[in-house]
């Protein structure tokens, strides 16, 4: 696989500009941690993920989608083929009585809109640093809240490479999954089913889970947010801090003294460092309670 070439053959194919070589994804993903891209392509358009997705199966080149690089660590030989990123994608409005939002969008961002356009569901997603398109991969959630309680449907490309609606009902929804993880869908926009409402109501709920997000959790440090799924009928959270893990470190990588359900980059960690430290708190939380966490992060790339 010779990276110049896939960048001379991807040239005509995308916007100029948005086409980048051996470029380091450090500041693209929250941790601020992580190896190099072969390719890092940011499409503005879907013709341009199309296009792009067509030569990376025609050519047999691993594909990445990264959105905003909130729950993603990337290990520190960085990831092989093209990755495509897709910030740029970013609109947000309202067609067919719904409010649709592109695959690059911030999930924040999207639940501002809705209050501005009085319309209630979306309060839960305020504090979620995602994308929408990593949104509905892990069907993401907070404070009761989950992406498939309100999302109407998704404009996809599939194996094909052909554009496609699917609706909520074929997305195979669990906790922190969908149908997404299985590789076999590109998500494009989201198109999310809301309310009518009382825009001071809604004002008031983002605000007071505004509060509760950075009261409890380490946002003044890079992280990828929560670990953890939560186990059934357990916090991970709980179990990690009875189990006396907080402000224990591995090089430069934490557990947050402020919520044990995070670990924080806290002084120039390594991917090596932030893994390790997450095989550490698992193996301790099972040897003192015997239950196994599972990781809500996708943990991606190559080893150095």
């Amino acid at each position: 696989m010779n990276i110049d070439n896939i960048y001379e053959d991807l040239q005509p194919l995308v916007t100029a500009g948005s086409l980048k070589r051996r470029e380091s994804l450090k500041n693209l993903v929250y941790t601020r941690m992580g190896g190099e891209a072969d390719i890092l392509a940011a499409p503005v358009t879907y013709e341009e993920i199309q296009s792009i997705y067509a030569y990376a199966q025609d050519h047999q080149i691993p594909l990445t989608i990264l959105g905003n690089g909130s729950n993603v660590i990337i290990r520190d030989g960085g990831i092989r083929g093209i990755v495509l990123q897709t910030s740029d994608l970013s609109g947000i409005g309202i067609r067919d009585g719904l409010l649709y939002a592109q695959c690059g969008a911030k999930i924040i961002d999207v639940s501002g809109y809705a209050l501005e356009q009085k319309l209630t569901g979306l309060e839960f997603a305020c504090g979620i640093p995602g994308t929408v398109g990593g949104a509905l991969y892990m069907n993401a959630g907070a404070y009761g809240g989950e992406v498939k309680d309100v999302l109407h449907s998704a404009l996809v490309i599939d194996q094909n490479g052909q554009l496609l609606t699917l609706h909520s009902d074929q997305l195979q929804w669990g906790y922190r999954s969908s149908i997404f993880a299985t590789g076999q869908y590109i998500v494009l926009e989201a198109r999310f089913k809301l309310l009518p409402g009382d825009p001071a109501a809604i004002k008031a709920s983002m605000d007071e889970l505004t509060y509760l997000r950075e009261s409890k959790q380490p946002l003044e440090y890079p992280s990828c947010g929560s670990v953890f799924k939560r186990p059934p009928g357990r916090f991970a959270g709980q179990l990690i801090q009875e189990s006396g893990l907080q402000g224990t470190r591995i090089g430069g990588a934490e557990v947050s003294r402020k919520h044990a359900g995070f670990i924080i980059n806290a002084d120039n960690a390594t991917a090596s460092d932030y893994i390790g430290l997450i095989q550490h708190v698992r193996s301790a939380v099972k040897h003192k309670f015997d239950v196994e966490l599972e990781t809500e992060v996708e943990i991606i790339g190559e080893e150095l």
